[in-house]
């Protein structure tokens, strides 16, 4: 067992102070503002000599504006109310997938779920599929693209009868590209609400 030859308690700096703290944060405070005005200068980084492969710029997704959606508003417009980007059916080019439904001015407008895509020389997108018909009378609740899938939470309706105030089903639903086509598979989770 060693003992010190200075008593614990004569040790300045094992005593803490709201001073010391204010001290420590203050420093590091400077150290951060300093070392964020000292970033190197992608301008003058080195080059590897000899030959060098650069990739292609990677394709964006396609915009929503300007897309003319297969649903009928009357005199209202359609609004995008939710979107998302991946790509479904792998060739390397995102597709857009966007929940549509008319503005209307009270209620809950049914959604449409529409996938978009644009090729690379064309002047706009396009829609290549109707994941959701506004004809079935389906909200969209939370949306997602993951790991090229389109996946979503409905409120619906069990029959014709069901007030549109009162969604009485919702079920979860995932689209997959397959064979050239969205397949639709739904887990039996759908439940009453």
């Amino acid at each position: 067992m060693q003992h010190s030859a200075v008593p614990e308690l004569e040790l300045a700096h094992t005593n803490t102070r709201p001073i010391h703290w204010v001290a420590t944060a203050t420093a590091l405070a400077g150290v951060v503002a300093l070392s964020s005005g000292l970033q190197p200068d992608s301008a003058h980084a080195a080059q590897a000599a000899g030959s060098q492969t650069k990739s292609a710029p990677a394709a964006s997704a396609p915009a929503t504006t300007g897309v003319a959606f297969p649903l009928d508003c009357g005199p209202v417009k359609a609004v995008v109310q939710k979107k998302a980007s991946g790509d479904l059916d792998g060739d390397g080019r995102p597709e857009t997938v966007a929940v549509v439904h008319c503005d209307a001015g009270m209620g809950t407008p049914p959604d449409g779920v529409y996938v978009l895509t644009q090729g690379a020389g064309a002047a706009k997108p396009r829609v290549v599929a109707t994941l959701v018909a506004p004809k079935a009378r389906e909200t969209v609740t939370t949306f997602a693209v993951r790991d090229g899938a389109v996946l979503a939470t409905l409120l619906g309706y069990s029959t014709a009868d069901v007030p549109s105030c009162c969604p009485d089903v919702k079920e979860t639903a995932k689209w997959q590209w397959q064979n050239g086509k969205f397949v639709r598979s739904t887990p039996g989770n759908a439940q009453n609400v």
